[in-house]
């Protein structure tokens, strides 16, 4: 059964120097309910990279930045919780993009399935070109 509640990483503020506990905000919503044509996930392993500072800057760069209020971006390693996509099946471990939150929804878009007989799972955030 899951919980009633995803725990989410907003960014609060942008840091002009450091980013510290001030510049993020705890946020918990009710979990999201995946649409025909999309899944829900449920991260188990999520990555933090240098160029998340980058994002939390609203300086032009090559990637959008975070927006204050919203869920911080990040890799992550999930299982499907539900899904309404044949691709995906309840179980399948994922790797995506589901930022610093504990269930995301994806349409598929991008996602990829994990073999865990191959490799540990969680070294594909660091890899994501291994192992395909």
């Amino acid at each position: 059964m899951l919980p009633n509640f995803n725990r989410q990483i907003t960014l609060a503020s942008r840091p002009l120097g450091d980013p510290g506990p001030e510049h993020f905000k705890l946020v918990e919503k009710p979990i999201p309910t995946p649409e025909p044509g999309e899944m829900l996930l449920k991260t188990q392993w999520l990555s933090l990279d240098p160029y998340m500072r980058g994002r939390m800057s609203d300086a032009k760069s090559y990637a959008k930045p975070v927006e204050v209020g919203e869920v911080m971006v990040g890799g992550t390693v999930s299982r499907v919780a539900e899904s309404n996509l044949e691709r995906f099946r309840v179980g399948d471990i994922v790797l995506a993009y589901g930022g610093w939150q504990d269930y995301s929804i994806s349409n598929g878009e991008g996602v990829m399935r994990l073999d865990p007989a191959k490799a540990p799972v969680q070294t594909r955030l660091a890899c994501s070109g291994c192992l395909a």
